[in-house]
């Protein structure tokens, strides 16, 4: 039924009930309730669980041995980094609604956040100014294709380093150890994860957290039912609206959805870990290693702690060391 079709049936009605309203005494019409619209993209993903997660790389937290970063100004001829200070600014892809990981400031307009000071200070080690970096707002499954098809020169999105991943991308050391959570509002009976069998939960599309979700089960073992959606924030909508009894994703994320709204807390043991690196072309390992030789630097002079004390509170999350080999 169209919106105009049902305008005119809805005013037919008004219409008859004023007419039987003097003549008969028939019970008033059950008020039409409308129905609240999902985030585009929303889907229900049914049929099996994923396979199990892929271990083939052994600890998928190692990664390739850094370089010490040069000066600005003195990239190697050739490199990677060459190319990209001749062109005059490094392009990130990145989230802009994920408080407190990435998001645009409602006064300034400007993106801010964790990932945000993290690529900055990429740009700042690259070209000697944190400010030449173009940022390119993207779904966290257009992570990957992005930095195949060269749209981007690294990927700064909360992404959880897997084995998986690292058979298609280059993935530097952990810059934050995150972990998967559930988000439930403060009235709910929901305590962890084992309360949500057969219920709907949302997680976004292309994540580690939406595998995770659906390998789960409940105490009564039924699976959740998976809800996926292509952004974070879609989730914390399809919450607030009540269409989902639970959201999981990374424990940061969740955070910010508790402070943007109040009547939403965080819950459960971890589900899994979620130790976030900044994503490469396979085919780019000197770029690579020079982030991981910027990621040490930053850990080493307490610039990393001081980003993420600033932007999400907590410090201890900064891993001490990167892991290495080759």
């Amino acid at each position: 039924m169209t919106r105009r079709v049902r305008a005119r049936v809805l005013a037919a009605v008004v219409v008859l009930g004023a007419l039987l309203a003097g003549c008969s005494a028939a019970p008033t019409p059950a008020p039409v309730v409308p129905v609240r619209p999902v985030p585009a993209g929303t889907t229900v993903l049914a049929g099996p669980p994923p396979p199990a997660r892929d271990t083939s790389c052994g600890d998928p937290r190692v990664s390739l041995t850094p370089t010490p970063p040069p000066a600005p100004g003195a990239m190697p001829a050739g490199s990677t980094m060459a190319a990209i200070a001749a062109r005059g600014a490094l392009i990130v892809g990145i989230d802009q609604s994920t408080v407190p990981l990435s998001y645009r400031d409602p006064r300034s307009g400007e993106l801010t956040g964790l990932d945000v000071a993290v690529a900055r200070e990429m740009a700042r080690a690259l070209l000697g100014d944190p400010n030449r970096v173009r940022f390119r707002i993207e779904s966290s499954a257009q992570r990957i294709p992005n930095l195949l098809d060269g749209s981007v020169d690294m990927v700064v999105q909360a992404m959880t380093i897997t084995c998986e991943r690292k058979r298609q991308v280059g993935i530097s050391s952990v810059y934050y150890e995150a972990a998967q959570r559930l988000v439930v509002p403060r009235v709910s009976p929901v305590r962890d994860i084992a309360d949500l069998g057969g219920r709907p939960v949302c997680a976004p599309l292309g994540t580690t957290s939406m595998a995770t979700l659906q390998t789960a089960r409940g105490a009564d073992g039924r699976a959740p039912v998976a809800v996926g959606v292509p952004e974070n924030s879609d989730c914390l909508v399809l919450l607030q609206q009540g269409q989902v009894d639970a959201a999981t994703t990374d424990d940061t994320i969740l955070t910010g959805f508790a402070l943007e709204d109040r009547r939403l807390e965080v819950r459960g043991s971890p589900l899994d870990a979620e130790p976030y690196g900044i994503a490469v072309a396979p085919q780019r390992t000197d770029l690579l290693r020079f982030v991981n030789g910027v990621l040490d630097r930053m850990r080493a002079d307490g610039t990393l702690a001081r980003i993420a004390t600033a932007s999400v509170g907590n410090a201890a999350s900064v891993p001490p060391a990167g892991a290495y080999a080759g």
